[in-house]
């Protein structure tokens, strides 16, 4: 049987005759349902599973938050993802030079997301649903897991998951790891965050002090330090393994 359109609307939510989602996904790309689209296959991995999944389209971050209101809060949790690119490379050229259009928006225009995209969506989630767990994906997210350059301001800036206050990334190819996610939730809708340490490919803050693994010097370290900054990229570029990333050690 082939599968219709994931439903982006509350109306075509009640259509299917859900109480409410199990997972809600932000995308600052427009709906597209084709394998190159990377929430839309994070989606379509959510649904294969028996969950039922919405997709949240370049939701409208500039007005009374209706579009990350008008589902309300999912069952299990909301995905967040700046879409196909980062949207700061979406957004300026390497000159800083603000780009005239958006080839993941219909119509080819540009302004439909915000500048730091994942982090925008994030935190607006956090304030209606503070209790909400938020997983964050995606290119942004991946490549701003760390303390990372910012070219955009010239700084040196922490991981994305302390700006946007999700509780979890995702980072490369997620659907292996997206499984085993939704494994847990399925056993515990409301899991403890360290429930997630075994699972490759993620990355959480936590207090807590692992001896074993590798170890990174930690944001505050690397602003004081340039050659701690150099040394951390050395150990992740050299030794880069799919390994729970838990911030920070140092």
């Amino acid at each position: 049987m082939e599968k219709g359109w994931l439903p982006v609307t509350k109306k075509e939510v009640d259509s299917l005759g859900w109480d409410q989602p199990d997972v809600i996904i932000f995308t600052g790309d427009a709906y597209i349902d084709h394998p190159s689209f990377g929430g839309a296959v994070i989606a379509r991995v959510v649904e294969d599973e028996g969950l039922r999944v919405a997709v949240i389209p370049q939701p409208n971050w500039k007005d009374d938050l209706r579009d990350f209101r008008k589902l309300g809060r999912p069952g299990y949790f909301f995905g967040v993802t700046a879409g196909n690119m980062d949207s700061m490379v979406n957004h300026y050229t390497a000159f800083k030079r603000l780009r005239s259009n958006d080839a993941y928006t219909a119509g080819d225009v540009s302004g439909f997301r915000p500048d730091y995209a994942v982090s925008v969506y994030s935190r607006i989630v956090k304030q209606l649903y503070p209790d909400s767990f938020v997983i964050l994906g995606g290119v942004e997210a991946s490549l701003r897991r760390f303390t990372h350059y910012d070219y955009w301001s010239n700084s040196l800036k922490p991981s994305i998951l302390e700006d946007s206050n999700a509780d979890l990334l995702v980072y490369g190819m997620g659907e292996k790891p997206l499984l085993d996610i939704l494994n847990v939730f399925k056993s515990k809708q409301h899991p403890d965050i360290d429930e997630f340490y075994d699972i490759p490919q993620i990355a959480y803050l936590s207090s807590k002090y692992e001896k074993e693994g590798l170890h990174l010097y930690s944001h505050e370290k690397c602003i004081e330090s340039k050659k701690a900054f150099a040394d951390n990229f050395k150990i992740r570029y050299h030794l880069f393994p799919p390994f729970c990333c838990i911030m920070y050690i140092w």
